[in-house]
């Protein structure tokens, strides 16, 4: 038997560099070159895993099976304790040089481009280092008046590096070290809570409460029918927004394949609920969802919480900014400027037609090259684009069109649908809005990071329904392949790791948390009155105006 190689820091240092997806499970090396377009949760997840040791990420997503099949892209062992690299996505610059020969390069560049400070000018690649999947280049805060971009980039865009900092230096303060013997003890708990949630029966799927979901929805549907079949069209829309909200918390549990735990199943349960009965790709959700999951609250990366121009979670969105989700760059523009100050107030309007975002976002997906997969998964596509199709067809046409007798009767029966489903788009951007979006480095572990950037809802067992799991996110985070019926159980286990490890879990009403969130957005608008201010002040001046 061929002995295992040992690679060195300097070994995958130069292997990312020439091109390699290289990620840590377990102390292996594995190369997934060729996982990249067959991964069904999407190759940026694992591009955000390079250069990183993603044991527990791996561990907590896939089933036992699932990882034993990894070794087949084993190339080697790590010798020791790994520290991460920043992945190349997030502006890491890895260096051709091995052990086993003199370096090719003068040095190794490792950069962390987000942590206290950001560069003060586009990097340009260089001859000497070569970044994995080529990802957009980190882009400046500040582009300078009169360059080539300042008709896109005004020149006024506000300084927020001294805001970020500070609220990077308050967060720190509220959460455990980043040493490595802290985070290393935090992991191993973490680990053994996992083993207590395998062992505890925790993973298993409770069909009971699946069966009492459906007969929920089919009530639901039926009262829709009959409401439309009577001419009551307020009604009948209020109760398909209704129909809509409570079918896509299953949609969430099937796109985490917490049903069936079978790959092929849940995916087309999640495609029959998502496409087929509300016109929104699961192939979309799944790739913007997973990433989300990764690099929770991240404003570069986290495709959940970029909002621009609307609304700004905090002070990084303040500025330009490049999202490497949609490799785009948000510019920092008028109507931010005219938009954030009243974010508080416009919150909840524009959660009344997110759906309406939700569909566009859908399409763009799908016909998009990245909704391609190879592999096991090549059939999801096809198959979300006939689903998606057949509900216009039956929304639009059959229900909108022949069942509805005039034109301001529609436009009330599609806006009362929509806006019915608020609740839950409040819901979601309730467990993350008002909380950290400070970026830690690599050395923070997952658990900390979930904890950090998330919050639950509290609220009585009887409610449970209304919320549809989702007001354990927290729990969920930690946890995301754990069916959510079984939620409110593991919480128990999750007090106890977070009292044990001195990590904070937030846990607010839905009314606090609303508060929470408002007050935040509220802050977040004051910060920006007062760099634009400062900023008004300096040019007139000469001076900060900050003392």
């Amino acid at each position: 038997m061929r002995e295992c190689k040992v690679y060195s820091r300097t070994d995958i240092d130069a292997l990312i560099a020439a091109g390699d997806a290289i990620v840590i499970n377990d102390g292996n090396v594995l190369r997934l070159n060729g996982w990249l377009d067959k991964h069904p949760g999407g190759g940026l997840v694992i591009q955000h895993m390079v250069g990183r040791d993603a044991t527990d990420e791996i561990s907590i997503y896939h089933r036992a099976k699932v990882i034993s099949t990894m070794n087949r892209y084993r190339i080697g062992r790590v010798s020791g304790p790994w520290v991460n690299f920043t992945p190349p996505i997030r502006g890491g610059k890895f260096s051709q040089c091995t052990s086993d020969g003199p370096p090719r390069i003068p040095k190794s560049l490792l950069i962390h481009t987000h942590a206290l400070s950001r560069p003060s000018s586009v990097e340009e690649p260089t001859p000497e280092a070569k970044t994995f999947s080529s990802p957009p280049a980190p882009l400046p805060n500040k582009i300078p008046a009169g360059g080539a971009d300042a008709s896109r980039f005004p020149s006024k865009e506000p300084d927020n590096a001294r805001v970020v900092k500070q609220t990077l230096e308050n967060d720190m303060k509220s959460y455990p070290s980043l040493d490595a013997e802290t985070q290393k003890g935090i992991v191993q708990k973490y680990r053994d809570l996992h083993e207590e949630v395998k062992v505890g029966g925790y993973y298993d799927c409770r069909y009971q409460e699946y069966a009492k979901e459906v007969f929920r929805y089919f009530c639901i549907f039926s009262s829709f029918l009959i409401a439309l079949r009577a001419g009551w069209y307020t009604t009948s829309a209020a109760l398909l927004g209704l129909f809509w909200h409570q079918i896509m918390f299953t949609a969430h549990d099937a796109g985490h394949q917490g049903i069936t735990r079978n790959f092929v199943i849940d995916t087309l349960i999640g495609m029959f609920i998502a496409d087929f009965c509300c016109g929104l790709s699961m192939g979309w959700w799944k790739s913007s969802h997973n990433v989300h999951h990764l690099v929770t609250n991240h404003h570069e990366h986290d495709p959940d919480i970029q909002n621009a121009p609307l609304f700004a979670m905090s002070p990084s969105f303040l500025s330009t900014f490049h999202s490497s989700y949609y490799n785009f760059t948000f510019p920092w523009a008028r109507v931010a400027e005219l938009a954030i100050p009243y974010q508080r107030y416009t919150y909840y309007p524009i959660m009344g037609i997110a759906r309406f975002n939700l569909y566009l976002l859908s399409w763009c997906h799908l016909l998009s090259p990245r909704s391609r997969t190879l592999g096991a998964a090549a059939w999801t596509r096809p198959t979300e684009i006939c689903f998606m199709l057949t509900y216009w067809f039956l929304f639009g046409y059959c229900l909108i069109w022949r069942s509805i007798p005039t034109w301001p009767l529609r436009i009330m029966f599609v806006l009362v649908s929509h806006i019915i489903t608020m609740p839950l788009h409040v819901q979601i951007t309730l467990s993350h809005w008002a909380m950290s979006t400070s970026d830690f480095g690599e050395a923070e572990s997952f658990p900390q990071h979930q904890l950090r950037t998330t919050m639950d809802v509290e609220c009585p067992a009887w409610l449970d329904f209304i919320h549809g799991g989702l007001q354990f996110q927290t729990v969920h985070h930690l946890f995301p392949g754990v069916p959510r019926h079984n939620l409110r159980r593991l919480q128990q286990l999750v007090i106890r790791f977070c009292d044990e490890t001195n990590i904070k879990y937030k846990r607010l009403s839905f009314v606090a948390g609303n508060r929470d969130v408002l007050g935040k957005l509220g802050e977040v608008a004051n910060q920006l009155e007062m760099m634009i201010k400062c900023q008004k002040h300096m040019a007139e001046t000469g001076e900060s105006g900050l003392h």
